[in-house]
Order: C-alpha cells, then sequence, then structure tokens
C-alpha cells in the first residue's frame, strides 16, 4: 500500500494514527536538526517533522523539492500557537521511515512561481501541481459533472458526433485531414457538430447533449484555441422562449455547484439595444455608463466639426461617468475612438456648476439642456463623439467604454451580470465577397424571410455572462423550401446547396420536427467561474497563441514515407525541413 491518507484529509481526530502518505515534496525547512518537509498532492498539503533521532531522517537528508516520496508515521496534534486555518492544519505527521519513490533535478521553476506563460506551457506538468492550475482543473471537473447531472435530470441523452466529417462552410478555416485509403480526398475535423445534431432531431432523439470537441483554424486570442470545448445542446418541438427558460436554468444550476449565484431572472435585450445602450452585442452592464443620444442637443451648435457630421445626417452619442480627466488622459482615449475611423472625441467635466473642457467655449451654450435632459450634477464627466455611420460610432464607443469600466470599475467587476441578446440580424453584408452571409450559420431559422435582406432577424440568441458571450444559439430550419431559400439568399447556388449539404437536404423531406439549440464555449464558462480572463488556465494542455503546443512541439514536420502513403508532396520551401 503506497498510502492510507491522502495529503488533505488528515486532522486532529486522527491524532495517535499510524498513516502512511505520498506525494512530491513542496518545501523543506531545517530548524536546528529538525527537519519540516511540506508534502504535497492533489488533495492538499501536511506537514512532516523528521526528528534526528527517527530511522526516516538519514533518508530526509537526501530528498529535494519536487522528489516523490513515501512516509509513514504518526499523526499528532499540533501545539496551540503553531496551528493553521488550512485543511490540514491542526496536525503534523512525525515520520518513522522515508522511501524515495522518485528523486527529481531542479527544475526550470518550482509550481506558483511567476514565470513566463511560454515556460509553464513547455513544463505544462509543473505547472498543473500548482495550487491554481490544480483548483481549475478541479473546478473544470465539477461544472462538468453539474453540466451532466441537469441535463441527465432533464432527459437529454448524451451522444457523440464524428471528428472525421465532410468539409463544409460554416465561418472558420477547416482542419483537414488528408485520407491514406482515399488518396486526394479530405476529411474536415468539425468546427462544431451543427449538422449531425439537426439529424439527430430528424432521427427522432429529441433531446441531444454532447461535450463536444470542435476545430477552428483561425486566428487565436486570450479567448480562443484552435481545438475546444463546448456544450452542444438540441432538442426538439420547442420554441425559442422553452429554449431560453430551460437554458437559464440549467446555467444557473452548473455556477451554483462552484458557489456562484447568477441572477433568478435574466433580462433580455435586443441586438438593437445592445448596441445602442453598450455598443457591444455582449454587453457589460456592471459598471453602467450606458450610452446615449446627444444629437439633438447639438442640431444648433456652432461647432464646426459636429456640426457638419450632423448636416449629413451623422450622429451625436456619449456616456456619462465620473472618472479622473485630463487633455493627456483625454488624448488617450481619443486614439480608441480614431481607430474606428472617428475625428476625435468631445469631453467636459462639471466643477462649480460649469463646463470645464477644451472646447467649453462651443459646449456652455448647451450646458442648461445637457444638464436637463441627463440629470447632469457636479463632478459628472461625459464624453462624446460624432460620426456620420451609427453603427460604427457606437461600436467605437462601446470599446472605449469598456476600457474605462475595466481600468476605473474594478470592484463592479467582481459581480455577476447575465442577460439574453435577441433578435439579431439573420444576415450581414460581406465587403470583400459583395454578398450577404449568414450571421449565424445558415441553418438558422429566420422571422420574416420575405422581408428586404437588411430587415430580416433571425431566432437567434446569445446568453452574456459578464459581458461574454457563454453561448449562442438559434431556432433552425426544419423546412426544405426556406432551407433552400436561404441557400439562394447567401449566393449558395443549388448545385452547391446539393454538393455540400445534400444530406441534410435529403433528410429535411423525410420528416424534420421543429427544433433548437444553443452551445456553450465550455471552456469560457470555467475561465469566468476562475476568476481568468485567458482560457488556457482552465485547459490543461493549451496550445500559444501561434497554435503550438510548447510541450509537445506539435505541429511538426512527419517523415517522407507518411506523406507518401497520403499522396502528398509539400511543394514549398518547408519540404527540405521533412524527415527522411
Amino acid at each position: 500500500m503506497l498510502r492510507t491518507h491522502t495529503c488533505g484529509e488528515l486532522n486532529k481526530k486522527h491524532a495517535g494514527m499510524n498513516v502512511i502518505l505520498s506525494g512530491w515534496v513542496s518545501r523543506i525547512r531545517d530548524l536546528g536538526g529538525i527537519k519540516f518537509i511540506i508534502l504535497r498532492d492533489r488533495y492538499g498539503e501536511t506537514q512532516v517533522v523528521v526528528n534526528p533521532d527517527s530511522d526516516a531522517y538519514s533518508t530526509a537528508q537526501e530528498i529535494g523539492r519536487e522528489f516523490v516520496i513515501q512516509v509513514e508515521g504518526e499523526v499528532r496534534e499540533r501545539p496551540e500557537e503553531t496551528k493553521t486555518n488550512t485543511l490540514t492544519g491542526e496536525i503534523e505527521v512525525y515520520a518513522s521511515k522515508i522511501n524515495i519513490l522518485s528523486t527529481a533535478e531542479v527544475p526550470p521553476f518550482f509550481p506558483g512561481e511567476k514565470v513566463s506563460e511560454e515556460l509553464r506551457l513547455r513544463y505544462r506538468y509543473i505547472d498543473l501541481r500548482s495550487k491554481m492550475m490544480k483548483d481549475n482543473i478541479i473546478l473544470r471537473h465539477k461544472m462538468a459533472q453539474a453540466a451532466r447531472e441537469f441535463l441527465n435530470k432533464h432527459g437529454f441523452l448524451e451522444i457523440e458526433t464524428p471528428f472525421l466529417t465532410k468539409s463544409t462552410p460554416e465561418g472558420a478555416r477547416d482542419f483537414l485531414v488528408p485520407s491514406r485509403l482515399q488518396k486526394g480526398k479530405f476529411y474536415a475535423l468539425p468546427q462544431s457538430p451543427q449538422l449531425f445534431k439537426q439529424l439527430l432531431m430528424i432521427s427522432g432523439f429529441d433531446k441531444y447533449y454532447q461535450f463536444a470537441r470542435c476545430f477552428r483554424d483561425e486566428d487565436l486570442r486570450a479567448d480562443r484555441q484552435p481545438e475546444f470545448t463546448q456544450i452542444d445542446i438540441e432538442m426538439s418541438f420547442i420554441d425559442e422562449e422553452d429554449i431560453l427558460k430551460i437554458m437559464e436554468e440549467f446555467i444557473r444550476f452548473v455556477y451554483n455547484s462552484v458557489g456562484i449565484n447568477l441572477p433568478e431572472k435574466f433580462d433580455r435585450l435586443t441586438y438593437e439595444e445592445a448596441m445602442e445602450k453598450y455598443g457591444s452585442d455582449k454587453p457589460d452592464r456592471r459598471f453602467g455608463m450606458e450610452l446615449l443620444d446627444f444629437t439633438e442637443e447639438f442640431i444648433d451648435t456652432e461647432f464646426r466639426v459636429v456640426k457638419n457630421i450632423l448636416e449629413i445626417n451623422g450622429s451625436v452619442k456619449g456616456f456619462i461617468t465620473d472618472i479622473p480627466i485630463s487633455r493627456k488622459i483625454a488624448s488617450e482615449y481619443e486614439e480608441i475612438v480614431k481607430k474606428f475611423g472617428l475625428g476625435g472625441l468631445l469631453w467636459f467635466k462639471i466643477e462649480n456648476d460649469k463646463v470645464i473642457s477644451p472646447t467649453a467655449k462651443f459646449l456652455s451654450n448647451n450646458y442648461l439642456k445637457l444638464k436637463e435632459k441627463f440629470k447632469l450634477k457636479e463632478g459628472d464627466v461625459v464624453l462624446l463623439a460624432a460620426y456620420t455611420n451609427r453603427n460604427v460610432l457606437n461600436e467605437a464607443l462601446g470599446t472605449l467604454r469598456l476600457k474605462i469600466g475595466k481600468e476605473h470599475f474594478s470592484e463592479k467587476m467582481k459581480s455577476f451580470d447575465a442577460l439574453w441578446v435577441i433578435d439579431f440580424p439573420f444576415l450581414e453584408w460581406n465587403e470583400e465577397e459583395q454578398r450577404y452571409v449568414a450571421r449565424h450559420h445558415p441553418f438558422t431559422l429566420p422571422k420574416n424571410l420575405d422581408d428586404s435582406p437588411e430587415n430580416i432577424k433571425a431566432y437567434a440568441y446569445d446568453m452574456i455572462l459578464n459581458g461574454n458571450e457563454l453561448g449562442g444559439g438559434s431556432l433552425r430550419i426544419y423546412n426544405e423550401k426556406i432551407q433552400e431559400k436561404v441557400f439562394e439568399l447567401i449566393g449558395l447556388s443549388k448545385t452547391e446547396a446539393r454538393e455540400k449539404f445534400g444530406f441534410l437536404l435529403d433528410a429535411l423531406q423525410l420528416g424534420a420536427p421543429p427544433h433548437g439549440g444553443i452551445a456553450f464555449g465550455f471552456d469560457r464558462m470555467v475561465a469566468i467561474a476562475s476568476g481568468s480572463d485567458n482560457i488556457r488556465d482552465v485547459i490543461a494542455f493549451p496550445k500559444t497563441a501561434s497554435g503550438v503546443c510548447q510541450l509537445t512541439g506539435a505541429p511538426s514536420d512527419v517523415s517522407k514515407m507518411q506523406l507518401e502513403e497520403l499522396g502528398i508532396i509539400i511543394n514549398n520551401s518547408n519540404r527540405k525541413n521533412q524527415k527522411d
């Protein structure tokens, strides 16, 4: 027996018991000959005492940090003044025997030390020994189990779908896998199980879920990975209200399982409301500062910059806050909105009931109207911008608003805010391709298909938590004629549609129920629960921002023999790097 207890299990009730512990040596202290060893496993830490007269003492002299050892000894209650509030802080184990199970060279860093992320990922197995990473992985496990518990209880079936499938246009580049048996042909790794879960609904499995591995060959950032996990959920014989209701219950249950209480009722904003009020379709509302329309108050302005924009049907918008402001700070903020094409930023603050601003002479005439309508008070700071394109104006101010919120309202950012954004546009114009494309995906059910393309809304919805898109979904098209019309709208010919989605079109002709669903980004769910803004902190073995696995060196070269078996010739400069 290598252990009788874990390193997070013992307390004063075990005093007098002889135990065996196994784990890693976290720290060693030598106080006048007596050695204190902090032994660690995933359950916690236990202090081991080795007296000079113990048979274990000579072995204790040989051990170093991160050695894996086995300790046998007696549990004793600590003196009152040395007790701590840790799991095992009431006791210590007096060692009678120590076995070295595995030695360790001095590692590049010790668990929990602050080092570069590159080094952490290169030696991920050391990083995973740290308390933060251990807690994050355990948190991930708990949330996964809670999700399964809820869905199983509500009659959902966990069903797997294929990893090797057909390449279909779904918004991002596919990862392609060459076929050895069908040379010259390729599988694609799934960007999501979208078509398969719809086929499951047509098959009669009315409640499905899956912890789906998804793959997208796209540029990475803190909240993206080339491979990620989503909780994929689909239901039949439901409407949008049914889905929103049960998914609210689901997400509250999962977060409650790790001690986080979300609101009892999620607010709902239309896409237009979210963009108008927050300049984002995933608004973070925790620090207020809603965008306001100041256009009417500037109709008669003499400020030429603003007047020129209003004369061509532009808008003036902004928000009210109480942050410190100066020319220097305003100049930094101005650079943010300029990236969106705006000419600049107007600002003023209220001091002694007067407008304080570099452009005060243009704003003072408007002050009384502004004060009355927007209930301005002493100390308020108003940030304004004017632009011809209202959507761009909203987005620019929304970006500025979010930056200010993160910089100045950190305490408010510790709370939790959840809502739904609904009524998304069904299509969006792709300037590069000069055509409309589906905003979500082309299998989303449109609300008003006979309207002009730019006005068509979708039965689509996103769940937003703390300014993050936690999950998104829609009702699906279950009528072949509607599906064909959508393909036509996005410029997909009947031949292309048949080639890419023929199997789905065939299925829609053979009895498809009304259905819809949602997919939650599980990595992001856990990251939010852990307090991290980087999903790599909640994934055991993630990739870097450039898609590289620092631990294994993937992606890597393969041998010429492997390429020949697949019928592949690499016709570029990388070819000379292939292994013989």
